[in-house]
């Protein structure tokens, strides 16, 4: 349910294994309890909400063109089932690919200080299995060996920051919850559903809880 960043890349063709200097290395960024520290690209402390669990981190080369960081964040009742998902993922363009960049053309945008967003909402549901090598493959394996659960549908909100000119290096949060509390499922919200009519409503309002959700200290 949670589209691949795969979607976003500009440019899919494999480089030599040589070029991949990042395929091995360790995360760059700290987590400390709720907050995750960046010192670079961009510099940014982003504070979650003081519940949250904090699942692991990974970083890869994805799809062999970019820099990958992602931190995973969950909150879950007793037995594992994730309630609400915080995805932060830091990348960027490998020199490799000097001509690739990111780019947006979402209707709707927010500010979150200072720092501007472009903002996605979707519905859908978890069933379906991840591209191989995807950002969404890598999140769910983090959450698998730690024995969270995901929903069986979910509403996101994607939140994604170019932090530069050239267009090269983007900040993206995905912040989601179990779409159950609703009523409703997922496939209920989607295009055809019977409660379709519903969803302007309840995207209006996870958009607003998201923002809540994350404090930005730069």
């Amino acid at each position: 349910m949670i589209s691949s960043t795969l979607a976003r890349l500009s440019v899919l063709l494999a480089v030599p294994a040589g070029l991949l200097t990042a395929q091995n290395k360790a995360p760059e960024r700290t987590v400390q309890a709720n907050v995750i520290i960046s010192e670079r690209d961009p510099h940014v402390r982003i504070e979650l909400p003081k519940q949250v669990q904090y699942v692991g981190a990974d970083r890869w080369i994805l799809y062999d063109v970019a820099d990958c960081e992602v931190h995973v964040f969950v909150e879950a009742d007793e037995n594992r089932n994730v309630q609400r998902l915080y995805w932060v993922q830091f990348e960027g363009f490998v020199p490799s690919r000097p001509g690739s960049q990111y780019n947006y053309n979402s209707p709707q945008t927010v500010t979150l200080a200072g720092i501007n967003f472009d903002v996605k909402v979707r519905v859908g549901s978890n069933q379906e299995e991840p591209k191989p090598g995807s950002d969404l493959q890598h999140v769910r394996k983090l959450m698998e060996a730690k024995a969270y659960r995901l929903p069986a549908g979910m509403m996101t909100v994607r939140l994604v920051h170019v932090l530069d000119a050239q267009k090269r290096k983007e900040l993206m949060i995905i912040y989601g919850e179990d779409v159950a509390p609703t009523g409703y499922t997922a496939t209920d919200l989607l295009p055809g559903g019977k409660a379709y009519e519903q969803w302007p409503a309840l995207e209006k309002d996870i958009v607003q809880r998201a923002q809540r959700a994350l404090t930005f200290h730069q």
